[in-house]
């Protein structure tokens, strides 16, 4: 039987993966409230279509940070895809160049940084870090991945702490040890890749030091992480180049507000000085198309890519990313704007659909 949605694709690599693997992928910080809410949220808001319009041209193109991409929908950080698939970033970074969209490399990749550019020497890819205590080695990555041809340095900046996630601990489940060692125990040494050496994140990183970031470094600097407006303006204030609206998938604080909630509050703070992305719950189309509607220039997808490449590699990530893609296409179509919210190429041929959210009653 076919795949023919991403939830198709959950079904099926859960099946295809270890139980602990699964746990550690699907993952959630507390009772996993977030986690849930991320996707439940998207389902409150309500498209109000429009017809009798030509669209007979729709276009998915768009740009960010100047780059076109084919469909606003790119690659989230996630490490350890070799726990997925036995070339792990390789085939993911292979699908995203086929596909002609952003990849963000995780600090944790399981694969070198030179392998995963000499797998899709053309692909369009962001480097996500983590920033370790030891500026010298933050210094040498960033360096490194400058001179490998990354065009944007993502910040995480939601883990000065790691997350309480129940499951690893119920598992026994050392995310800086017994991961690498007993799912990555067959991979080759990496000695080229410090990085892979699990140095402990800096927890004492603060907005001041994103100055000594800026000093060594030429890339655009995304901040991932930010979900109220008090910091998507301090971001606005010590000039980062963008946002990634997220709450690391629900694997880090819990009862904090949906990705897609906290977007809107993050886009009217910036005032449309940096560029805006959504990374968290998005399973549909329609999910791609709200989100762009309500202020974001893309969204970055986590865990449904390491479903697609638990399936099938590099060619389950490409059907992941086609089956989103087209169900864009044909939310786009279905929905005809009355406002239009042009985030392409500006030649008038795509169009958004004016939304009306309904909110539920807080308690």
């Amino acid at each position: 039987m076919p795949m023919v949605c991403l939830t198709d694709f959950e079904a099926s690599a859960q099946k295809h993966l270890s139980k602990s693997t699964w746990d550690y992928i699907e993952g959630a910080a507390g009772e996993g409230f977030t986690k849930d809410d991320n996707i439940a949220a998207f389902k409150k808001i309500l498209l109000r279509p429009r017809y009798l319009k030509d669209v007979s041209q729709v276009d998915t193109r768009t740009t960010i940070q100047g780059e076109e991409i084919s469909a606003p929908i790119c690659i989230s950080p996630t490490g350890f895809h070799c726990l997925a698939w036995p070339d792990g970033e390789l085939s993911t970074a292979r699908a995203a160049q086929a596909a002609g969209i952003c990849y963000i490399t995780s600090t944790y990749a399981s694969c070198t940084l030179e392998d995963i550019v000499a797998a899709a020497p053309r692909g369009f890819r962001w480097f996500q870090l983590y920033v370790q205590r030891d500026r010298q080695l933050n210094k040498q990555l960033i360096q490194k991945v400058e001179s490998l041809g990354f065009r944007a340095l993502v910040i995480t900046v939601d883990v000065p702490k790691l997350g309480n996630r129940r499951q690893d601990i119920r598992n026994q489940l050392n995310w800086k040890t017994n991961l690498l060692l007993k799912d990555l125990r067959s991979l080759p040494e990496r000695n080229s890749t410090p990085h892979l050496q699990m140095f402990p994140i800096d927890s004492a990183f603060c907005w001041d030091d994103l100055s000594w970031v800026q000093s060594i470094t030429q890339l655009p600097i995304i901040l991932k992480g930010i979900l109220t407006k008090e910091d998507a303006e301090l971001a606005l204030k010590h000039k980062v180049h963008g946002i990634i609206v997220s709450n690391h998938g629900g694997r880090q604080l819990d009862e904090v507000p949906a990705s897609i909630d906290a977007l809107t509050e993050v886009v009217a703070a910036v005032k449309g000085k940096l560029e805006v992305y959504l990374d968290g719950g998005v399973r549909t189309g329609n999910d791609v198309l709200k989100a762009l509607a309500l202020g974001a220039k893309c969204v970055f997808l986590g865990r449904p890519i390491l479903w697609g490449l638990a399936c099938k590699g590099e060619h389950g990530v490409k059907e992941v990313l086609n089956i989103l893609k087209d169900e864009f296409h044909t939310s786009m179509a279905l929905t005809v704007p009355l406002v239009f919210f042009t985030f392409c190429n500006n030649m008038g041929k795509v169009m958004l659909s004016e939304i009306n959210q309904r909110k539920t009653n807080s308690i």
